[in-house]
């Protein structure tokens, strides 16, 4: 028997329109990254790395090479390493992705501003697939770890497809966040933001309370030295941020038009590259300047 699903939304009849190649639904999720996102505060700024990585002998149980389907990283914080299957999630699935997570140290040697950075990563396993074990989830959702230790999510996606021919995607979503990594946030004129926000929100209010200042005059203000090791400067040109995204294909920096900092002379786009390394010298700094209160 053919079992065909249907879902009715706002009087629209939609139809189960599956992926039929993993290939198919990576493209997607890299052409709609926030699929991946996992809460809305410390899992939600989603970074596509790179995606079908190679990893020498990968695969521990077969004693082959495997390759890592997607890997991204959460808010400048935490790498993930993404394993994608077409059908049902399950344990067969879960041990091969704690294969690839066995290879961390050879991941971050493709990457060397990652492995030179002086932020301090943790780690993730992210199961993508259409549907999901019950024991999995229920597992999952009560906070399973991988045996290295490292948080664990999975997400299902089902794809469907309207009269109107748009297509829908139906996503859920299996985490409990029960890590020790300081995921502390920096108050700042009565709000509570992530590291790399942080910065930005005192960017913004500095600029708004100096409406007349050029972009050298606020370089003398939060020179690049706040954010060492990182070379990237707090903040460039819009120009210079997405000329990195096309040499890189890294994002590196805020670029959504509400994220642009417009100054006399210039359009500037600030880093978003701040960890446990960095951010207390620009937190320091930025209270001697600006007031926080």
């Amino acid at each position: 028997m053919q079992l065909y699903t249907h879902l009715t939304a706002n009087n629209i009849t939609l139809k189960n329109l599956p992926f039929r190649f993993e290939i198919a639904m990576e493209a997607y999720l890299i052409e709609n990254k926030d699929i991946l996102r996992l809460d809305d505060e410390q899992f939600s700024d989603v970074e596509i790395i790179d995606t079908e990585l190679p990893l020498s002998f990968g695969r521990k149980n077969k004693n082959t090479d495997g390759r890592v389907d997607i890997l991204a990283l959460y808010s400048q914080e935490t790498i993930a390493v993404v394993e994608l299957k077409l059908g049902e999630l399950n344990k067969v699935h879960l041990e091969q992705l704690e294969d690839y997570l066995d290879h961390t140290s050879q991941i971050l040697g493709y990457y060397r501003d990652l492995n030179n950075s002086q932020s301090q990563y943790s780690w993730i396993g992210v199961l993508v697939g259409s549907r999901i074990d019950e024991n999995l989830a229920e597992n999952i959702k009560n906070g399973l770890k991988t045996r290295q230790g490292f948080l664990l999510a999975a997400l299902t996606i089902q794809r469907f497809q309207g009269e109107d021919n748009q297509i829908y995607v139906l996503t859920n979503t299996y985490f409990k966040q029960n890590s020790a990594k300081d995921y502390s946030k920096y108050e700042f004129r009565g709000k509570e933001y992530k590291k790399n926000r942080y910065v930005l929100a005192v960017l913004k209010t500095y600029v708004e309370e100096h409406p007349s200042i050029t972009f050298a005059e606020l370089k003398s203000v939060f020179p690049d030295k706040l954010i060492y090791p990182n070379k990237l400067g707090v903040f460039t040109t819009q120009k210079e941020a997405e000329e990195i995204v096309a040499r890189t294909g890294r994002t590196r920096h805020f670029l959504k038009p509400e994220e642009l900092i417009h100054l006399t002379d210039q359009t500037i786009s600030v880093c978003n590259q701040w960890g446990t390394g960095n951010i207390e010298n620009f937190a320091q700094h930025a209270r001697t300047i600006i007031s926080h209160t």
